[in-house]
């Protein structure tokens, strides 16, 4: 695979800078922005396959960044490096197209880690099969796109993530906790509904207009949508 090229963007440059030569010292080609306009210009001039993404940023703040960045790259994975730690700020980050959250502070063998785990399935794109379906339901993971029908349904990012795990799955019961990890690369505090949400989000749109059901609650297990 070619060298895995990374957009960060911190206003502080001490922190950015200290980030950005252990990236490189790991074999990332790095480049930093210290500000929202400069960000996006970069992104626009470069192809990056990952963005680490501050949120408290002059000129334009990283929730604007984000919300650009994924509107043109479906795929880029973008990280959230950032001190606001409540999960009403995690959710927003999710809403607005980020892949995954990180609060700071943190050690940078957690970013690391996190980066890693993109570039194991940026490895793997070319592998993944573009194109899973459930009855009328089809989901495109290479355009990014889900049809129910032949009607086109508008889901999130995490909405999407969601729906192609649990076809990627299809026969199999999803437990929150794998379904936290490999959507939203995180475990949720104990007590939170986020997961609950999501399904019935989905739920809303691609059942509940159709009069279908796709995705079976087990109770005490997890979610599945079955063969």
């Amino acid at each position: 695979m070619q060298e895995i090229s990374i957009l960060l963007v911190e206003d502080n440059p001490k922190l950015g800078n200290t980030i950005q030569q252990e990236l490189i010292n790991n074999g990332y080609q790095t480049d930093l922005a210290f500000d929202g306009k400069i960000a996006e210009s970069m992104f626009f001039k470069g192809a990056y396959q990952i963005v680490l993404l501050d949120i408290n940023l002059p000129y334009k703040n990283g929730w604007e960044l984000c919300k650009t960045f994924r509107e043109t790259n479906k795929h880029v994975p973008i990280i959230m490096l950032t001190a606001l730690g409540q999960i009403q700020d995690k959710m927003d980050a999710f809403e607005h197209g980020a892949d995954d959250y990180i609060v700071k502070p943190f050690h940078l063998s957690e970013l690391l880690a996190r980066i890693k785990v993109f570039t194991k399935r940026l490895a793997k794109t070319e592998t993944i099969e573009d194109e899973l379906r459930k009855d009328d339901l089809v989901l495109n993971s290479k355009s990014r796109t889900v049809f129910k029908g032949g009607q086109e349904i508008k889901l999130t990012a995490k909405e999407f993530l969601l729906l192609e795990l649990l076809l990627q799955n299809k026969g199999k019961v999803l437990s929150k906790s794998i379904i936290a990890e490999k959507v939203w690369n995180i475990n949720f505090e104990t007590g939170t509904n986020t997961i609950e949400v999501y399904i019935n989000f989905l739920r809303n749109k691609i059942e509940k207009p159709f009069n279908t059901q796709i995705i079976y609650t087990k109770s005490g297990f997890g979610y599945i949508i079955k063969e």
